[in-house]
């Protein structure tokens, strides 16, 4: 009982801590739209790196390990985001 007590508060923290780390940079991008010092590959791979682990907590068995889920569901979104302007911004925007 102790060991899944123990599991579960890594997982929220680890949660806690991807998120915190993660926002301000999305959020910077998102505010300014300036992308110049990103690199598009990192995003492509961290999305889809966030995606991979959104299905790993959702498959999960016995039950789904919902801190795995919900935070690569916000950080896919936001290196979605953040990936899209930069899509923009390189390829769309005429500068």
């Amino acid at each position: 009982m102790e060991q899944d007590l123990f599991y579960e508060i890594c997982g929220m923290l680890a949660s806690v801590c991807m998120i915190l780390g993660y926002l301000p940079q999305a959020v910077q991008t998102i505010r300014t739209r300036n992308t110049d010092g990103i690199a598009l590959p990192t995003f492509l791979m961290m999305a889809i790196g966030g995606f991979a682990f959104m299905l790993q907590g959702l498959l999960h068995k016995p039950e789904i390990i919902w801190s795995l889920f919900l935070t690569n569901l916000t950080t896919t979104t936001c290196s979605c985001i953040v990936f899209g302007i930069k899509i923009y911004n390189d390829y769309f925007k005429k500068k």
